[in-house]
């Protein structure tokens, strides 16, 4: 397992613009000083908030060591916790999702109220101040229908990009949407691979069949900063979008560690469909045509998304072992719309599941290949892996900032 200081010394080892040494991608040290200065400390996405539809409906997620609970109150505002009984440490909820109307250990039934705190605890005797063991709270915010975490006991500011996205996903009506579908997968690769891989449409043409019926592998059209602005067609898409009300120009973060922007369909495309039509008949939101296009919504270090005119697929990934990391995809649909008569679920799903299988075989095979003592860097294409780059740099200047050894206090 790789210090703290031999990690700074492959960090800056890095040649620019290639690929990661072997070690970054497979240690077991670097794994755990990931999660300790990338996982614990930056906003993650854990949820759609429609998944939490009523008071007591919550889902779990494990981000490493840390398993989290996240549920909808009486008051209807989502809440996280540590998904641990303040007793004597066992786990509050074991399923990935379900429904209760108070949070009860399974152990010895100490009962905590949908706010976190604790309400029952049989026989503690005299003095017991339950006031002092409700749960331990989680940064939990609501970004227009999409729900962050944060493990962090300071987290990084979030306001701007909690303005952005609440007015590109106010027209997707997410609070008026339902799962149409979940899935999770486990792909066996480092959690920077699955990124890498998302980051680029290098390998679509020759992985990704299905998608490309709907979705353009010009590099140009989704370029990290932003799209060619003498293209006419991403323009007048731009210019149609916004006079009717929907943000669409390309918006980026610091250090671009998120990216918002409205993109057209390849060749007039509705959907992500192998029709290439709408997949849900009852629109989203306040969208006024099939052809919007799709809002792209990618966040470091965990979460890419397309919000389309008919339906929305948020992903998540979280980190397993060095070498293994689960992604969950949800569909989302209008509220009302009704299977078998809105939409058929098939073909609302086919293309994405067909790809995130795609994209498992190639981090898979990705994985295999690094782990060989053959492997060394290798050079990224500045025209096509522009986005894999600049994740690749996110990634190597913040774990840099973060390792950096503190002064020396002075002698008084």
């Amino acid at each position: 397992m790789l210090t703290e200081s031999e990690i700074r010394s492959e960090l800056a080892a890095r040649q620019e613009n290639f690929s990661l040494s072997n070690a970054l991608y497979c240690d077991p040290g670097v794994f755990q000083t990931d999660l300790e200065q990338v996982w614990y400390r930056e906003w993650l996405f854990a949820v759609p908030a429609c998944e939490l539809p009523k008071p007591g409906a919550y889902a779990t997620m494990q981000v490493g060591a840390y398993p989290v609970v996240v549920i909808r109150g009486k008051d209807m505002r989502i809440r996280a916790f540590h998904n641990v009984c303040r007793h004597r440490g066992q786990k509050l909820c074991a399923h990935a999702n379900g429904s209760t109307p108070n949070l009860v250990c399974p152990y010895h039934q100490w009962t905590y109220d949908l706010e976190g705190k604790l309400i029952f605890a049989r026989d503690m005797g005299e003095g017991f101040d339950a006031s002092a063991y409700g749960l331990k709270k989680v940064h939990c915010i609501d970004l227009g229908g999409v729900v962050y975490i944060c493990l962090a006991e300071v987290p990084p500011p979030i306001a701007d990009l909690a303005k952005t996205a609440s007015s590109y996903l106010t027209p997707s009506g997410l609070s008026d949407a339902k799962v149409a579908f979940s899935s999770t997968i486990v792909e066996k690769g480092n959690w920077k691979l699955v990124m890498e891989n998302n980051r680029e449409c290098y390998h679509c043409g020759g992985s990704h069949p299905s998608l490309c019926r709907s979705y353009s592998d010009d590099p140009r059209r989704t370029a990290i900063s932003g799209p060619d602005a003498a293209n006419p067609e991403i323009t007048n898409h731009w210019k149609r979008c916004e006079a009717a009300s929907l943000p669409s120009r390309f918006i980026a973060g610091p250090r671009l560690q998120w990216r918002l922007m409205r993109m057209p369909l390849l060749d007039g495309a509705e959907s992500f469909t192998m029709s290439t039509k709408a997949a849900v008949t009852k629109r989203m939101g306040t969208i006024p045509f099939n052809d919007a296009g799709s809002v792209l919504f990618y966040h470091y270090p965990n979460s890419w998304n397309h919000f389309l005119p008919d339906h929305a697929i948020t992903f998540r990934m979280l980190p397993i072992s060095p070498t293994e990391t689960e992604v969950t995809t949800n569909w989302l649909v209008h509220k009302d719309a009704v299977e078998g008569v809105d939409y058929d679920l098939k073909a609302l799903t086919e293309v994405w599941l067909a790809t995130n299988d795609e994209d498992r075989r190639v981090v898979e095979e990705n994985q295999k290949g690094i782990l060989s003592p053959a492997y060394e860097p290798g050079p990224y294409s500045t025209i096509q892996e522009e986005g894999v780059i600049q994740f690749v740099d996110w990634y190597c200047a913040t774990m840099t900032d973060r390792l950096a050894p503190k002064p020396a206090m002075a002698a008084e």
